[in-house]
């Protein structure tokens, strides 16, 4: 007897990966920034940390906040949809049978079985049949706001402890550098293990995550260099 046919596929892995790796990118990017810049203003060790931890708390809260907010607003979308969608049954059941099955036939049914199969589909869960394959909305692609906003604010929080603790470890003398290195280190591995994940190319994935995080670090850099604890 043959074998079960599996096939492995990256897409379903994209959505929960694509936040967590924008998570914790933005954690390291935006608090590793803030720290250089202070630390290039001449800011004292305490200084730097405190900046560093509000940093933190106050990006994962944006995340939490604005991921909530989006999120919230697609589930309201959806559910109006639905809503709808289940009207729309109750008022004209012979109309979304049609609706269905021209819907089958267009993804290459023949007519009398795309009839068919929507009437059995209908019979089962009208609902869910019309929610699946005319608003291409399922269990698993639904909005989740408190899910959503939860895992922003933890993999924003885990990637803005990283600059922290090179904060607490570094000497303040190599605070700047090693800052920058380590920074450099965790999101071109970032940027290189979404990329395997998602099938794409591991290098350009590295490359293009480095060159705009160096650009965003150097520029806070320059900014507290040029304005210093005089400002």
């Amino acid at each position: 007897m043959p074998g079960r046919h599996r096939e492995r596929h990256q897409l379903g892995q994209v959505g929960w990966l694509r936040a967590a790796v924008l998570g914790a990118n933005d954690g390291i990017v935006s608090t590793a920034s803030l720290i250089l810049g202070v630390a290039a203003s001449n800011a004292s060790h305490a200084s730097i940390l405190v900046a560093g931890v509000a940093g933190l708390v106050a990006g994962a809260m944006s995340m939490a906040s604005g991921e909530y907010v989006s999120v919230q607003s697609q589930a309201d979308t959806e559910r109006a949809a639905i809503e709808k969608e289940r009207a729309e049954l109750r008022d004209n059941p012979d109309g979304e049978h049609a609706e269905l099955a021209h819907i089958y036939v267009e993804r290459g049914l023949e007519p009398a079985l795309a009839q068919q199969v929507a009437a059995s589909l209908m019979r089962h869960d009208a609902l869910s049949a019309h929610a699946r394959d005319e608003l291409g909305l399922t269990d698993t692609l639904s909005a989740r706001p408190l899910q959503a906003a939860v895992s922003s604010a933890l993999s924003f929080a885990v990637g803005a402890a990283l600059p922290l603790l090179v904060v607490l470890a570094a000497p303040p003398a190599r605070l700047i550098p090693l800052t920058v290195l380590m920074s450099l280190l965790c999101l071109a591995l970032l940027g290189g293990l979404a990329a395997r994940a998602g099938g794409a190319n591991v290098l350009r994935g590295v490359l293009r995550v480095s060159f705009w995080s160096a650009l965003s670090m150097a520029a806070a850099v320059g900014i507290g260099a040029l304005f210093g604890t005089s400002v």
